[in-house]
């Protein structure tokens, strides 16, 4: 079975045709689920691999889109520790006019006011609700709604918006997060002539 039937769905008004979705592996999922993944997951590979339904990636990437656009782009701060997420999320905080913070998080950003550098974002976006679980435990501390790029394998308890995608691929994030950017500036009635490879790192 080749790569491209991999998913043998259509898309209503896709954001990128259903092949460059499968080319970047944003459906190649962990060979572990969750209970609160099931219901994103299309079915089990062979190789035991869970496979994402690219239509609930491309539906929550618009519906997240929306929902950051509510707030002011200087209010949202997004997050990741993970090396493959760190450009292509800053990439897209600097691209929306957002904060981020890459890498290590600093515990009490978002709950010790007497820290150097102590934020008070409205709204938290992470790339893995894994690594980036000390900025969720805070966020919910604070009552600030989380964004999250969920994997097969993710609790999403504390998550209030899910992208389901494969959040561990260097070409998946940098997909996600180009079409995330793309969708809130089109949104804001503003058009780019950044592409996909904009927000690949080379690491």
């Amino acid at each position: 079975m080749t790569q491209i039937t991999e998913m043998e769905i259509e898309l209503k008004e896709p954001l990128i045709p259903v092949e460059d979705y499968l080319a970047a592996g944003v459906h190649i999922g962990t060979q572990q689920k969750s209970k609160d993944m099931k219901k994103f997951i299309y079915r089990v590979r062979g190789d035991g691999l869970y496979i994402l339904d690219i239509r609930e990636t491309d539906s929550r990437i618009k519906t997240v889109a929306k929902f950051l656009n509510q707030y002011e782009p200087p209010n949202i701060i997004v997050v990741t520790s993970r090396q493959y997420g760190q450009y292509p999320a800053k990439k897209f905080a600097d691209t929306i006019g957002a904060m981020s913070a890459t890498g290590r998080f600093i515990p009490g950003l978002l709950t010790n006011p007497v820290l150097d550098g102590y934020i008070e974002p409205e709204v938290v976006v992470v790339t893995d609700p894994i690594g980036d679980a000390q900025v969720i435990h805070e966020a919910v501390q604070c009552g600030i709604p989380v964004v999250a790029l969920c994997d097969t394998n993710n609790m999403t308890k504390f998550v209030d918006l899910v992208i389901p995608t494969n959040n561990k691929g260097r070409k998946a994030l940098s997909m996600v997060y180009f079409l995330l950017t793309r969708e809130m500036l089109r949104l804001r009635g503003i058009s780019t002539a950044l592409t996909n490879e904009d927000f690949e790192t080379d690491i």
